[in-house]
């Protein structure tokens, strides 16, 4: 509860420093510093949780405070800082108005602290619009740009779109249920009481949050928008906002519909089929490695699907392991990628030989990004397929995927093909600092560790 109530009130400090405040570098250091007592306060509501839900109630019950949700918020805070000592440079070069973009960044972590911890489906409904708002801001913020006012435009006009289609399936539910508790839903949910209102409404949430999580077939929007949008945005919007869908999307359907599995399963492992499909064999034939990663985007969003799919406590570590994995992975090579003036496969054409530690950060990103085993990366799809497993269906559906993973090798490894084994004298943005290189290395050090002690990331769940 403290979390949110901090991350309001940084977000409204940054506001203001940017008109106190001049210089892009002193604005990016108060960021900086406000994220990490960010972190330092997550790590507080972790420590003074109360293990009895029933203390944890606030808002008239809108929000429960769990354990395990303040242990994600901790987590995705913690991505969320790594995130800004690593592309502060880039998100300076953006435009002029550096504050408001840290203050907008702010407000999503607010929404994700929403929707780690709603218990209501109107606070799901607050908490999406607080992720979301920004975020269409933020993909419009490059104004020398005409590609990232398109982008911007279009992720408000899909956004609006699938926030009607949301809309739609709480109204249909509350008809059902006479309840926006989702405890209560669940209670009056059940495979002896089958309400065509319940049905229609279930369905109509999950296709709202395959938008938003990138799921085919309602992924339309998200390779023009990420690649539209300035680099910086799209490595946030790309990992840590999809990693607080997906949690909001898992509490929802573990929590409300777990009775109703059985309707609305097969339609979801559909859906989870076509995103791992379109995803990976869309990303094979780009020539932009930034357009590749928002295809790959949408491959890796099939596989977090396989938590949603699994109503057990392997889908709930999978969820966390993966969202920690992928958002850290991704974040490095996008800032890698931000480095290098030329975004297509040839402008990484000889990186190893110009800038060798440049290119052991991103082989380590991308091994991880493929499932290479000792990466997070690999453990991350361990435990999601595990959860899948572990209910005992959809076979079928596990063996479609590692087949897809191993079309996502070739895709991966044409950057690192390209990058020691081709000639090529690639176009650095900037020169690389040696703070930039320590930090790429711990980065590296933390996609490594999550491969090999993932149970570090679990905290007992």
């Amino acid at each position: 509860m403290k979390a949110i109530i901090a991350t309001t009130v940084f977000g409204i400090i940054m506001m203001f420093a940017g008109l106190v405040v001049n210089n892009k570098k002193s604005v990016a250091a108060i960021a900086a510093v406000l994220f990490a007592v960010l972190l330092g306060v997550n790590v507080w509501d972790l420590a003074t949780t109360s293990p009895n839900v029933t203390d944890n109630l606030y808002f008239n019950k809108m929000l429960r405070i769990e354990h395990y949700s303040v242990w994600f918020n901790t987590l995705m805070t913690g991505c969320s800082l790594l995130y800004v000592l690593l592309l502060s440079k880039e998100i300076q070069k953006v435009g002029m108005h550096v504050a408001e973009y840290f203050a907008l960044i702010f407000f999503i972590l607010c929404g994700l602290y929403l929707l780690s911890s709603y218990n209501n489906l109107l606070m799901m409904f607050i908490g999406i619009e607080i992720l979301s708002i920004p975020q269409y801001i933020l993909a419009g913020s490059d104004k020398r740009n005409l590609k990232s006012s398109e982008a911007s435009l279009k992720y408000f006009l899909m956004g609006a779109f699938s926030t009607g289609i949301l809309l739609m399936g709480i109204t249909l539910l509350y008809g059902a249920a006479r309840s926006f508790d989702i405890m209560q839903i669940a209670s009056m949910l059940h495979a002896d009481f089958l309400n065509p209102l319940a049905l229609a409404g279930i369905m109509f949430i999950m296709i709202a949050f395959s938008f938003k999580v990138s799921a085919a077939p309602m992924h339309m929007w998200t390779p023009d928008v990420y690649d539209g949008a300035p680099t910086p945005f799209t490595a946030f919007m790309s990992t840590v906002v999809k990693a607080a869908a997906f949690f909001a999307f898992l509490r929802l359907f573990q929590v409300s519909f777990n009775r109703l599995s059985e309707h609305w399963t097969i339609i979801l492992a559909i859906i989870t089929a076509a995103t791992l499909l379109v995803g990976n064999i869309t990303a094979v034939f780009q020539q932009s490695v930034k357009r590749m990663l928002a295809y790959s985007s949408i491959a890796q969003a099939g596989f977090m699907l396989f938590a949603v799919l699994a109503v057990n406590k392997f889908a709930w570590q999978g969820i966390i392991v993966y969202a920690v994995a992928y958002s850290v992975a991704t974040i490095g090579i996008f800032s890698v990628l931000v480095k290098l003036k030329d975004y297509t496969y040839d402008g990484f054409n000889g990186l190893a030989k110009k800038e060798p530690l440049l290119a052991f950060a991103a082989s380590v990103f991308i091994f991880s990004l493929a499932g290479i085993p000792l990466t997070g990366g690999f453990m991350a799809k361990y435990y999601v397929l595990l959860a899948v497993v572990q209910q005992g269906q959809l076979m079928w559906l596990v063996i479609f995927a590692l087949l897809m993973a191993a079309v996502s090798i070739f895709y991966y490894f044409r950057v690192i093909i390209a990058m020691y084994f081709k000639q090529g004298t690639p176009e650095l943005n900037s020169e690389i600092s040696g703070t930039d290189k320590v930090l790429l290395l711990f980065t590296c050090a933390l996609v490594i560790l999550l491969g090999v002690a993932p149970q570090l990331f679990l905290n007992g769940i």
